[in-house]
């Protein structure tokens, strides 16, 4: 009996161990878990990284992609001003910095105003808006002769209604960019090539 006592013993402790293995077995390691995180997350910001380089390579080919982000920037006035504002001072920095870095670059300064006043008065004013921000951009270090006035008064506008959130949207610059002019006067890059009636300013000293 005391035998058998005996074997029956050591057959639960044997079991006993095997079990204790086994869960050992498939437990996975506090070091082991973050080595796989530490892993995980460096593919991950190398993939990123890869990403992002390749989009800068693609943009450095294609200047014209850069070209129509700097012709989004515009410079906004207040109602009859024609002071640049602080506010935008860092876009026509940028502004600058293209231009200097693309020696083929030429850029037309487009003024505009809502449409109150006269259309003589505003043509003025847009003229002067024009001038104004010709005047921050030469100051930049952007040669004058690569600089052209335009103003539109307020033949062009961005919103339509009788609001104070239509007039600020109208009371602007454009920049409108022309990369690789050719010697016959043609605009493969520009935005648009199509006349329209504006008066057109010399370039300010």
């Amino acid at each position: 009996m005391k035998k058998i006592a005996t074997v029956i013993a050591s057959s639960l402790l044997i079991a006993a161990c095997s079990s204790t293995q086994n869960t050992g077995s498939n437990e996975t390691s506090p070091n082991a878990v973050a080595s796989n995180n530490v892993q995980t997350t460096a593919a991950a910001y190398k993939n990123a990284q890869t990403a992002t380089q390749s989009q800068a390579s693609a943009d450095s080919r294609n200047p014209s992609s850069q070209q129509d982000a700097f012709n989004n920037d515009s410079i906004y006035f207040d109602f009859d001003r024609y002071d640049v504002k602080p506010a935008f001072r860092e876009a026509a920095q940028r502004e600058a910095e293209w231009i200097r870095a693309h020696k083929n670059d030429k850029v037309t300064l487009e003024g505009n105003t809502d449409d109150r006043g006269s259309i003589e008065y505003n043509l003025a004013l847009g003229d002067r808006r024009a001038r104004a921000v010709h005047q921050m951009l030469t100051a930049l270090g952007v040669p004058s002769s690569r600089v052209k006035d335009v103003s539109l008064g307020e033949e062009k506008p961005r919103a339509s209604c009788e609001e104070e959130k239509c007039w600020q949207e109208n009371r602007r610059v454009d920049f409108v960019h022309k990369l690789n002019q050719s010697k016959n006067g043609s605009c493969p890059l520009e935005i648009s090539c199509k006349p329209s009636r504006q008066l057109t300013l010399a370039a300010s000293p």
